[in-house]
């Protein structure tokens, strides 16, 4: 029986590695420069779709290559403008992702997993299983796909990226870097590293990585919960990276990069919302040079009854925070009607 080696993917090539192939086949070292304009900045799915290529060529390239793209597989809109898209791989899985427009920004809440391994309590795909990581052109095409939603729906382009969807982004770490420097590349879609923020429930080793790489993009640390025995029981990474670990982690990110730091934290009724747990929340911002505390609504989901507080308690919550001079801000959910709202994507049936 004789065995056919898998085609390669023709977007893990660089522009030297296509140009040494075209060279190498007798043909124009142009042509390169050709194909990786349709695969990065005119998003080309296809060898078809490359029209200024010859017929021959066009079919040797499908013979030679695959171009696995993500396709739409399904779209929900929420009644507050909300956009959620649930995306086909090339081998069949489901990964979603979101735009959230507002009068200044079109931000895409974009997935680095199929699925999670961290089993975080609150969150929906923190009970799934993790199929695989994306790979940094399927990261890429899921930028593209929301962007052209934010084009068509909109009529204005993405202004921001958030890491903040299915998934532990450092767990996925050279992807998500590689998706990154595409999506910023001139070659590619030409967006600033800081209008990027990569949100991670806190890999200590992998946040000092960042700073050793000295990248250029925003930093979130999902906290939800401001000591360690709290953050334990509903965070199972916390146990192998403690409070401690990623205040010291962040400060090294932060002397490393200057880059900014946020930190994320979902208030819970009768858990976490408390004047002692705001208290300790304090304590920990003064031990980071972080920019701001985004304070989250919780947003329900059918695993676990979690609720969110009351409007009194969040007040009071937000005041103790603002008199001891923490930058916070209360971020509204957007996209509940259709499970797009913080900690909902779960791939559930539209």
């Amino acid at each position: 029986m004789i065995v056919t080696q898998q085609q390669p993917n023709i977007r893990h090539l660089t522009l030297p590695d296509l140009e040494e192939y075209f060279v190498a086949a007798g043909d124009k070292k142009f042509r390169a420069k050709q194909v990786y304009e349709w695969i990065w900045q005119k998003h080309a799915h296809s060898f078809e779709a490359m029209t200024n290529l010859s017929k021959d060529l066009r079919q040797k390239l499908s013979e030679q290559f695959t171009l696995p793209a993500l396709q739409v597989d399904a779209t929900q809109y929420s009644a507050d403008g909300t956009i959620k898209s649930r995306f086909k791989t090339h081998d069949g899985h489901l990964v979603e992702g979101v735009l959230i427009p507002t009068e200044n920004r079109q931000t895409a809440c974009v997935s680095s997993q199929i699925g999670c391994s961290l089993s975080c309590k609150f969150c929906a795909t923190g009970y799934m299983d993790r199929k695989r990581n994306l790979s940094y052109d399927e990261i890429y095409d899921e930028v593209v796909l929301i962007n052209q939603q934010a084009e068509r729906v909109y009529n204005k382009k993405l202004s921001n990226i958030v890491f903040m969807g299915m998934g532990e982004p450092l767990l996925n770490y050279n992807n998500v870097l590689k998706a990154i420097e595409r999506i910023g590349a001139e070659d590619g879609l030409g967006m600033s590293h800081k209008r990027i923020t990569v949100s991670t429930a806190g890999v200590a080793k992998m946040i000092k990585k960042l700073g050793d790489d000295k990248v250029r993009f925003k930093l979130a640390l999902s906290l939800h919960a401001a000591n360690d025995t709290k953050r334990n029981e509903i965070m199972p990474i916390n146990e192998s990276n403690n409070i401690k670990a990623l205040v010291e982690a962040l400060n090294y990110f932060y002397k490393n990069t200057k880059n900014e730091i946020t930190f994320e934290y979902i208030l819970f009724k009768n858990f976490n919302d408390s004047q002692k747990d705001a208290d300790e929340l304090v304590k920990i911002y003064r031990q980071v040079p972080a920019d701001l505390v985004n304070i989250i609504e919780y947003n329900p989901i059918d695993a676990v009854k979690f609720t969110k507080p009351d409007e009194e308690t969040t007040q009071h919550f937000m005041q103790y925070l603002e008199a001891h001079k923490v930058n916070a801000h209360l971020r509204r959910s957007r996209g509940k009607d259709i499970d797009a709202a913080c900690g909902q994507l779960a791939n559930k049936e539209s």
